[in-house]
């Protein structure tokens, strides 16, 4: 009898555990850094407040904060070992969902840091009262059906990676709020460099829930982080990043072609590429109001040298596109002022220094 309560026993002890989940959940409510199920993460605080970073599967977690915090950032994301670029990793992507509650200044952002050099970057999908980060745009890209300004900006003797000292920061920040949906993180490194905004080697990248003197708190029930896996854009298009699809689109192939070298292709798109000075295309384009925004998507042959491409419309120059390298990516030039009526709209290469060629794909008038 006493053996048959045993093996009844055992059994039953095997269902529970069975049925407990793989993963248990950790709380952190001081400065900690680790790794749990599969992500890195990293609760961290400076002065005043309090908070609590609770550990959920994969790369879900919750936070609060408040208190009087200064600062407080809660992360899971991948950590790297400095050794590579972002192109040598493979492409970034982030698929995510957040119950995002601020109250005050906080960000819901993709967050992190290269060295050599040193930087430190946002990717911003929501924010609380203030929109950073406060400064001039360089430009903006359409990624992910978004559009996304781009700012630099300078930390003099601030916290960092490496203690106490002088860095940039590099900011895409979307201008219409989301708290879910894919993060194609790699075409904001691509974006970010055509701006002449270099990269390091990668530190770190992951999903942050950051407060700034305010309270809050946010749910993340979603955090995908994909390493390697295709690029974003439009499938079978060459990858890259979208126009945002409220305009007039012309294909590069449908304009007029000139220049001594211009040609159509087939390769990383169906378009156009232009392989020296002078090389153009060109077409008319009616236009009810003096001012437009004009998304050109394109690219360079080369992954180390940036193509430029300049826009003129009516004859007269009105900004240029830069691609980083040959990952396709749109590139806008916001409110150009410029005449009404029929117009003559023109894509040149002007700075052609023999180290790269430019791939164009389509340009969207908006």
């Amino acid at each position: 009898m006493k053996r048959k309560k045993l093996k009844v026993s055992i059994v039953a002890f095997f269902i529970l555990v069975l049925l407990l989940p793989t993963h248990l959940s950790a709380q952190i409510t001081s400065n900690e850094t680790g790794v749990h199920d599969g992500y890195d993460y990293e609760f961290w605080k400076d002065d005043g407040g309090g908070g609590t970073m609770v550990l959920n599967s994969g790369g879900t977690f919750y936070a609060d904060w408040g208190g009087g915090i200064n600062n407080i950032l809660f992360r899971k994301g991948k950590k790297f070992d400095q050794t590579q670029s972002h192109q040598q990793i493979g492409n970034i992507t982030l698929n995510y969902g957040a119950d995002y509650h601020p109250d005050g200044n906080s960000y819901l952002t993709v967050y992190g840091w290269t060295v050599d050099p040193l930087v430190e970057y946002y990717i911003v999908e929501s924010w609380g009262t203030w929109r950073p980060p406060g400064a001039n745009s360089k430009g903006s890209v359409t990624i992910d059906g978004g559009v996304y300004d781009i700012y630099e900006t300078t930390r003099v003797n601030q916290p960092s990676i490496i203690g106490n000292t002088t860095f940039q920061q590099y900011w895409s920040v979307r201008r219409d709020k989301r708290t879910s949906g894919t993060i194609s993180v790699s075409d904001h490194f691509h974006a970010w460099e055509a701006h002449g905004m270099p990269m390091g080697n990668m530190y770190e990248v992951a999903l942050t829930v950051e407060g700034w003197q305010s309270s809050g708190w946010a749910d993340v029930y979603q955090n995908d982080l994909i390493i390697g896996g295709p690029g974003g854009g439009n499938p079978g298009d060459g990858g890259g990043g979208t126009p945002p699809g409220n305009g007039t689109v012309i294909q590069a192939e449908s304009m007029t072609i000139g220049g001594q070298y211009a040609n159509t292709i087939s390769s990383p798109f169906n378009g156009v590429a232009l392989y020296a000075n002078d090389d153009h295309v060109k077409f008319n384009h009616n236009f009810s109001s003096g001012s437009s925004s004009f998304s050109l998507r394109g690219a360079s042959d080369n992954d180390n040298n940036m193509a430029r491409v300049d826009l003129f419309v009516g004859g007269q120059f009105k900004g240029t596109f830069y691609y980083g390298d040959s990952h396709p990516a749109v590139y806008t030039i916001d409110n150009v002022s410029h005449g009404t009526g029929n117009q003559e709209v023109e894509l040149r290469v002007t700075a052609d220094d023999g180290t790269w060629d430019a791939f164009i794909d389509h340009l969207e008038i908006h």
